[in-house]
């Protein structure tokens, strides 16, 4: 309760006006570079880079990603960005015509970060220093507290170029994907938003260490250390992941979009090879994963191959849920079956429920590979997308070898 008043009152604050909408001043986007920024925990603030088009779409950056946007309404002061593919969306008003200042809003999980962005400033994070090291290379890293059960290990994966420094962590479900930012003298500030996730890391660096803080949103924090090793390597993505004793194949029925019930045994499916994908439209690393599956798809869907995905979502709602797979869908061109095998909560353990076969849901998303005989061949884990370089095209090379393998067996 205490969440939905302070989202209400966000929006009250953000948009009621005592005048009439003809009085309102009408504003529109400069065209050219604007800097946003998200207001975190201890008052530190997300930097990201936006440029906004002549036609009032705008493009945000981050380092080699560029995401385009062009749900966006404006009326008199007032300014509505919608994110593609994802929930979130900015709400804001123009204090003038050179800023907007509001909130980063995540209805279903009533999440609401201060907003602000500015025209015409082209610098993610101010240079202000000679950086006194170079984290070009492969950190191994720890996240979390003192508390085992929350601390989990990731791959740092960084290139710099003076000041400028770029890359990802890569854990065992996923990876952070684009980060982007600078070292001033030993200070490492690295920043993303993708209208998913805000990600902030600040850190001190000496030659082989890195220590520092991991922020997301405003609801996130938690310590991080690394320490450089080029062997690093993480866990196998396809050891994580696996069937329970006395089980060899999967089973399930959800509801698709049009309210037919679709499982596996559905004369669609039978005698291909199918690709079951656990996923959720909130999760970039799915994304990532759909735009990947959906070229495959597309280059391959003559021969014996099907894709489903099950989509696991915190909508709370069916109704709701069903609108943003039906969005994600028309966003990514997805052709194949979304179902919605869960609502009101990602929880990983509730969506293990949902499967009981498999030992447990780990990540989101997972891929589980079955054969043209129905059987479980391959679990894999996570996904590591576009940001990990070498190891996304490592991905690509090996699952379609093995893609290749089932469809001529």
């Amino acid at each position: 309760m205490k969440y939905k008043f302070i989202y209400c009152l966000s929006i009250i604050l953000i948009f009621s006006s005592c005048k009439d909408e003809e009085e309102k001043k009408s504003y529109e986007f400069n065209s050219g570079p604007w800097r946003g920024t998200l207001e975190v925990q201890d008052k530190k603030k997300l930097p990201f880079l936006f440029e906004v088009m002549d036609d009032q779409t705008l493009t945000i950056f981050n380092a080699e990603e560029t995401i385009d946007v062009d749900e966006i309404e404006i009326r008199g002061d007032s300014i509505w960005i919608k994110l593609p593919v994802f929930e979130g969306y900015i709400a804001a008003k123009f204090t003038d015509s050179t800023t907007i200042s509001g909130s980063f809003i995540k209805e279903s999980l009533n999440r609401i970060v201060p907003f602000e962005a500015k025209y015409g400033q082209q610098d993610r994070f101010e240079v202000s220093s000679k950086p006194l090291q170079d984290v070009t290379g492969i950190w191994e890293a720890v996240f979390g507290n003192d508390n085992e059960e929350d601390r989990y290990i990731a791959k740092g994966i960084f290139k710099q170029n003076g000041n400028m420094v770029t890359g990802t962590f890569r854990t065992t479900t996923g990876d952070y994907r684009y980060l982007e930012g600078v070292l001033n003298n030993d200070e490492l500030q690295l920043s993303t938003f993708d209208g998913a996730h805000a990600f902030l890391f600040t850190a001190q660096v000496t030659d082989s260490v890195i220590n520092g803080y991991f922020y997301s949103g405003n609801h996130w924090k938690e310590p991080f250390n690394a320490k450089r090793n080029d062997n690093y390597e993480l866990p196998s993505e396809d050891s994580l992941t696996f069937l329970k004793e006395g089980y060899d194949t999967l089973e399930f029925s959800f509801p698709d979009a049009l309210g037919n019930q679709v499982s596996l045994a559905d004369d669609q499916f039978k005698n291909k090879v199918v690709l079951v994908q656990i996923m959720g439209t909130w999760c970039p690393n799915c994304m990532d994963e759909t735009k990947y599956y959906v070229d495959f798809y597309n280059r391959n869907k003559e021969k014996d191959i099907e894709f489903i995905a099950l989509a696991f979502e915190y909508a709370k709602t069916p109704e709701k849920a069903f609108k943003q797979i039906k969005r994600l869908q028309r966003k990514l061109k997805v052709e194949y079956p979304v179902l919605l095998a869960q609502y009101g909560t990602s929880d990983k353990k509730k969506a293990q429920e949902k499967l009981p076969m498999l030992n447990h849901v780990l990540s989101y998303p997972t891929t589980i590979f079955i054969d043209k005989k129905g059987k479980v061949r391959k679990i894999r884990t996570g996904f590591s997308g576009p940001a990990t370089g070498q190891k996304y095209v490592q991905f690509k090379t090996e699952f379609e070898s093995f893609v290749n393998q089932l469809l001529n067996e």
